[in-house]
């Protein structure tokens, strides 16, 4: 006669490999990565362009309109929320990779049945966050000194998400091909700072010598200041349309080949 099966004589049942994707885990891990640090990644970000803002604003308020009625305070804070966004979206998945490279936690990412689709996706979509949250925030703190009405909603966000997707992407990238802390100091120092800095984030670029403005329309990060600041004041150095293909063209660009690196493996399985 056959014993009676108790609990403990039952099969294990396994787990499907191919029952889900652990996208949703690895954008929980980016979103949380910031989060649970906010005080360092959201509040000192709005620190340092609070600051910005007053040292500005008080050395220029009352002596500079830009765009011919617009006071300089005004102007400035769309450029200070565009220059905050940047900066995060760029740091959030770079030191992540860079960070998981070092301790050796990046086998965690590729062991599980993730795409470079799903990985490109989790950091791109964790970086926009992070950027956004920072601008919102620099625009709530700004408001408390000076209003600033929204003229065109729909144009702010979008290049709020544009700008912070190619930030994103470079960060992707950047991170990627540095191996140390010093090599992705060279993106920050000598690429997205100077872009920043120059791009207009504390002027109009016609009040530049042609030259410089010529220089200037190179600059892809002008392209994405200038549309965020047509959405506040229907008035900007450009049409928004151009700034508009401008931006969406580097953004598609910069994704193609994140893509190409991730589908590749680069830096990460050799």
């Amino acid at each position: 006669m056959t014993p009676p099966i108790t609990p403990t004589d039952k099969p294990l049942v396994q787990p499907r490999l191919d029952a889900g994707s652990g996208f949703p885990t690895l954008l929980r891990k980016e979103l949380l990565r910031f989060w649970k640090v906010a005080f360092q990644t959201i509040a000192a970000p709005v620190v340092t362009a609070l600051l910005y803002l007053l040292v500005f604003a008080q050395v220029l308020e009352g002596r500079l309109m830009v765009y011919g009625s617009i006071p300089y305070t005004q102007f400035l804070i769309p450029g200070l929320m565009m220059m905050s966004m940047l900066q995060n979206a760029f740091a959030n998945p770079s030191s992540s990779l860079i960070q998981s490279r070092i301790t050796g936690n990046l086998v965690f990412v590729l062991l599980p049945p993730l795409s470079h689709r799903e990985i490109f996706s989790a950091y791109l979509i964790a970086a926009i966050a992070r950027g956004l949250a920072v601008g919102l925030c620099v625009w709530l703190v700004a408001l408390c000194f000076v209003s600033l009405p929204v003229a065109h909603p729909g144009w702010v966000v979008v290049f709020a998400v544009l700008a912070c997707g190619i930030m994103g992407t470079l960060g992707i990238i950047a991170g990627l091909w540095s191996e140390k802390f010093d090599q992705l100091a060279v993106f920050q120092n000598f690429l997205i700072m100077p872009a920043t800095f120059l791009s207009g984030v504390f002027y109009s670029i016609h009040t530049l010598p042609p030259f410089w403005q010529s220089v200037s329309h190179w600059n892809p990060i002008f392209y994405t200041i200038d549309g965020f600041r047509y959405g506040f004041f229907s008035a900007s150095d450009v049409s928004p349309w151009h700034s508009l293909a401008v931006v969406t063209g580097v953004f598609a660009v910069l994704a193609f080949y994140a893509l190409r690196l991730l589908a590749s493996g680069y830096k990460l399985r050799t």
